[in-house]
């Protein structure tokens, strides 16, 4: 947190009164005792000045519209806690590197008895800054190059390039980013990108190259996201032994889709939370402004959270989802839904629920998922106040189903269809968070309700073998970005 000064109005002599030489002629005078310096914190005060040291390129309109409250605070404590409001608006805005406050009386021939002065000591950033850094995931070694220009035109628009090159695709993406001054959640973006995806369980390669617009907006305690894409999608097959299904999908397509997403997120932690709530809900309407691709898409997340006794989280999370083609042409193997691993049903492979073809998985059009964890300290709290709190214990209870529908049928069949063959699983393990970006797992499963084609992790040869196998889940959740490692852990019986 950055630091705010402040002076009192009326500061005492560091020595003290002075009462001048006391020597043994000097006439003794008896001096009044000085009145008590006045308290500040419940004064009433006048906030005269805002001064700002280190603008730049920055308007001052936009200036204007973050530090708006300031002036209206009524004593001290008020002006502290809004300069220091002010400034986490101001570091919001991405244009600075550092924002410092200084509060002080105010000084000149207009200085009221309670007035006072607050000052902003701001640095600017760059008008370009880059970065550079190496990726290493799903077998795959990139090298990514980004460029920056904040505060393009002086009221925090932001462009932004990103190239990777990487040991097996090439990606890109351009981006403009416009806030609307005073309301930083509500902002406007245009996106230019080509990016291209390996999907293994599916022996699928996509290349997708495309447009899209997003408008953000709070509406009371909710976020909205209204969305507009146009993609040309290049699907082809990642392997010789892929499926005659997944070829038959290959080929291009132009998808243009406009979608809507609401979040309500009450809680206070997105790696770990110990409280609160999150609902997000999500539409996709593909077709009607162009395009040779055609479907409405509905999905939801929704998550409960509820501290217990002895420092134990208990959480509850449910999704589902649902797509309908619109039209004669079947759904796109690149826009159905995909079930199994760590953020779905553990104890199951990588997206390796529900329908499949000669081992390759082709999604589905509608599925639900829920889970039940329970998080609790340590065993004997090692480590307690300082490395040991990073850990927790983790026991849960996953399920859920992936499929198609028959929309001809009602949905009293639907639900039946949803109902039969669900998976499920439960285990234990260890949770390590990593600050406030990630969250790493070490969990021991048992999948249950396995159906024939679905890949699991469990353990071979328990019950026929002298030594079994049984298979530990390790995964890492970096930004909603998966990257699972298997390691056999084999022990004698």
């Amino acid at each position: 947190m950055g630091t705010v000064h402040a002076r009192s109005l009326e500061p005492l002599p560091m020595g003290g009164p002075d009462f001048g030489a006391l020597g043994e002629e000097a006439e003794l005078v008896e001096v009044e005792p000085e009145a008590k310096q006045e308290i500040l914190e419940n004064k009433d005060v006048v906030v005269q000045h805002v001064h700002f040291d280190g603008l730049g390129r920055t308007k001052d309109d936009i200036i204007m519209y973050e530090i708006s409250d300031v002036f209206k605070a009524k004593n001290l404590i008020d002006v502290m806690r809004k300069s220091h409001e002010a400034r986490e608006k101001l570091l919001r805005l991405g244009i600075f590197r550092q924002v410092e406050v200084l509060i002080d009386t105010c000084q000149g021939d207009d200085a009221l008895p309670n007035g006072l002065d607050v000052t902003f000591e701001v640095t600017e950033l760059r008008r370009l800054t880059g970065s550079y850094n190496t990726m290493v995931g799903n077998n795959e070694g990139s090298m990514v190059l980004g460029l920056k220009f904040p505060n393009l035109f002086g009221r925090a628009e932001k462009v932004t390039f990103q190239f990777s090159y990487g040991t097996k695709e090439t990606s890109y993406g351009l981006s403009f980013f416009k806030p609307q001054p005073g309301k930083f959640e509500r902002n406007f973006s245009v996106n230019l990108y080509k990016v291209t995806g390996q999907f293994p369980w599916s022996s699928l390669r996509e290349t997708d190259r495309g447009i899209s617009t997003e408008f953000n907006f709070p509406i009371w305690k909710t976020s909205h996201t209204l969305k507009w894409e146009g993609v040309w999608r290049e699907l082809g097959c990642l392997a010789r032994t892929a499926s005659f299904s997944v070829r038959e999908e290959s080929g291009h397509s132009l998808k243009s889709s406009l979608s809507h997403a609401m979040v309500i997120d009450s809680r206070n932690s997105s790696i770990l939370p110990r409280r609160g709530a999150l609902l997000k809900i999500n539409q996709e309407l593909a077709g009607y402004t162009g395009g040779d691709v055609s479907f409405l898409k509905e999905d939801f997340e929704f998550q409960l959270n509820k501290q217990l006794l002895w420092d134990s989280v208990f959480s509850a999370s449910l999704w589902g989802g649902m797509l309908v083609p619109i039209g004669d042409k079947p759904s796109s193997i690149a826009d159905r839904f995909y079930l199994g691993g760590p953020t779905s049903v553990r104890g199951f492979s990588m997206y390796s629920i529900g329908p499949q073809s000669e081992g390759d998985y082709l999604g589905g059009e509608a599925y639900w998922a829920g889970g039940l964890h329970l998080y609790t300290p340590l065993p004997f709290r090692p480590g307690r106040g300082g490395f040991g709190d990073l850990f927790r214990t983790h026991f849960f209870l996953n399920a859920g189903n992936l499929c198609n529908l028959n929309y001809g049928d009602g949905p009293r069949a639907h639900l039946q269809k949803l109902a039969e063959y669900i998976r499920w699983s439960y285990g234990a393990g260890i949770v390590l968070r990593l600050g406030n970006i990630a969250r790493l797992e070490l969990n021991y499963c048992f999948p249950m309700g396995v159906q024939s084609g679905d890949r699991f992790v469990f353990y071979t040869n328990f019950f026929s073998s002298n030594w079994f196998q049984r298979l530990l889940h390790f995964y890492l959740v970096l930004s909603e970005r998966i990257a699972v490692f298997n390691f056999v852990y084999s022990m004698p019986v």
